[in-house]
């Protein structure tokens, strides 16, 4: 931001703009209503056709044009030279595309009506008492003079005090009294915003002025405050943006500005308690928080709700790459709360006790929900051998109607699946003992999780049950694959495994074919290779 002054007696307009040129914009904007009437600042509409008198080889007038060709304008411009190929209109399909200077000629107009609009008794950019013009150019080539005040510019910004206090006292005592004295700022990023803050130096209450703007108007304003020192300013901006809500975009600008602007002296770290961890935080406490909500929501009662919840505290987990946040003790110590109610519910309805019978698909679901959450993380492996050495629940499995225990089979169904994809690492014994306690239950239940239980993918469950015992030794591959194979003929609904028995018969019989036929021959070059020795 360049600084400069001199001393002139340049005259001004009323308004407080003033130019070398004379570029003028209508002050009853009677074309600029016409041209919104007629759709050409509407998205939706396509601009009209140009005028008969007009050039064919361009577009229609531009915005700033129209604007620009009325005499008698109380705002004056100044440096608005823009390359000519950004004064033609552009449209894709019916997208209206507004050109760069109709873009600087509404930009123009908000700030003409900025400086028009004052309360009474507000000496901001009252030619009569000021005692200094102010000229603010922007990158863009937007240049405004304005009538502000040494004393109050002094008196609110160190920035000011600086530049006016020896300069001015040697500059009144050369120049005469009636000469203005003139202060030029350029390369500004906004020229609006810059008023705006400059404007809240006259303002008795800032808080109040503050309310009328929003979030993202606000951090310009704060941005502008701390450049020249405008502590009152800079600490109305913070404690609005403390107080008012942020979407998540807003969020992120004001944590990259605060942090830029290095304001954690004068409150800027109270704003960032909604987004940052205290410093007294640590990952056990929110070990205990987010320990809680699974909690609630494995307890909860409104069914609909849960399932909801469950989607969210799921995606919020799996968001947070990081993983530190929830320890894997908590999330077993809550698997263990869940299986010892299963166990007991379920050991009660093999002996004809259905009372409470409901609790075992709703335990059933809930491990299911933490076993995503286990494989998510990669730490799944302990779930498997848990569930692996189930054997009292499985020994007594088809003694529970169906209706109560088909859930119990959607777990299991879960572990084939993450096996198969390579998702959970045991040892092969793991392995074969969850098929040897499990697989038939689930061969029982398969027909029922088809019909009751949503999202089934039946073809993603019966890969991952054929990946599952593929992985073991060909031995045990081919007890299970003998074993499905009777049933898969003789029962009505099983799942189809028929990929994962081609891959063990050709394992089984091709191979073993090929082996024994190469047999002799590695032997023969044994022998040959000991007789030439």
């Amino acid at each position: 931001m360049d600084f400069s002054t001199t001393t002139t007696t340049t005259s001004t307009a009323a308004n407080g703009y003033s130019s070398p040129r004379d570029s003028s914009i209508p002050s009853s904007f009677t074309k600029f209503n016409s041209a919104l009437t007629a759709g050409l600042l509407n998205p939706m509409s396509p601009p009209p056709p140009p005028p008969a008198t007009l050039d064919k080889s361009r577009a229609s007038p531009t915005l700033f044009e129209m604007m620009s060709s009325e005499a008698g304008s109380p705002v004056q411009i100044q440096n608005l030279a823009l390359p000519s190929s950004s004064r033609t209109r552009t449209t894709n399909g019916s997208h209206l595309v507004i050109s760069a200077q109709d873009k600087q000629a509404l930009a123009m107009q908000r700030i003409s009506n900025l400086l028009m609009t004052r309360s009474p008794g507000n000496q901001f950019n009252d030619p009569a008492s000021s005692d200094v013009k102010l000229t603010l150019s922007s990158k863009d080539g937007i240049s405004i003079t304005m009538c502000v005040h040494r004393q109050i510019l002094v008196a609110h910004s160190r920035f000011f005090a600086v530049k006016l206090s020896d300069r001015w006292s040697k500059q009144q005592q050369m120049a005469p009294s009636s000469s203005p004295y003139i202060v030029e700022i350029s390369d500004c990023d906004d020229v609006e915003v810059y008023i705006e803050t400059l404007m809240l130096m006259y303002c008795r209450d800032l808080r109040k002025k503050m309310m009328r703007q929003d979030v993202s108007r606000v951090l310009g304003i704060l941005k502008v405050s701390a450049a020249i020192g405008f502590d009152a300013g800079v600490l109305s901006c913070l404690e609005y943006l403390e107080a008012a809500p942020w979407s998540e975009d807003e969020e992120c600008r004001i944590a990259s500005l605060l942090s830029e602007l290095h304001l954690e002296n004068v409150g800027a770290t109270e704003v960032l308690r909604r987004v940052s961890v205290e410093a007294s935080q640590n990952n056990g406490s929110n070990d205990e928080v987010l320990l809680n909500l699974l909690h609630i929501v494995l307890e909860g009662k409104d069914e609909k709700a849960r399932r909801d919840m469950k989607t969210l505290v799921s995606k919020m987990l799996r968001e947070n790459s990081s993983g530190n946040d929830l320890r894997k003790e908590s999330l077993y110590l809550a698997c263990d709360g869940c299986l010892h109610k299963l166990k007991r519910q379920f050991l009660q309805a093999a002996e004809s006790d259905l009372e409470n019978v409901d609790q075992i698909a709703r335990q059933a679901d809930n491990l299911h929900w933490i076993l995503d959450i286990l494989i998510d993380r990669q730490i799944a492996e302990d779930f498997l051998v848990m569930w692996a050495s189930l054997s009292e629940l499985s020994d007594v499995h088809g003694k529970v109607p169906v209706v109560h225990r088909f859930e119990i089979s959607r777990v299991t169904a879960r572990i084939f699946v993450g096996i198969g994809k390579g998702q959970i690492l045991t040892p092969k014994e793991v392995r074969c003992l969850l098929l040897r306690n499990w697989l038939t239950p689930f061969y029982d239940d398969f027909a029922w999780m088809k019909r009751a239980s949503k999202g089934l993918d039946r073809y993603v469950v019966e890969d991952g049950l054929s990946n599952t015992i593929l992985t073991l030794p060909l031995a045990w591959q081919q007890e299970f694959f003998l074993v499905w194979f009777d049933r898969f003929l003789n029962s009505n609904d099983c799942p189809n495994i028929q990929r994962g028995f081609e891959v063990w018969w050709r394992r089984a019989f091709w191979r073993r074919k090929e082996q024994s036929q190469e047999e002799p021959a590695r032997l023969r070059i044994i022998a040959s290779a000991t007789d030439n020795s």
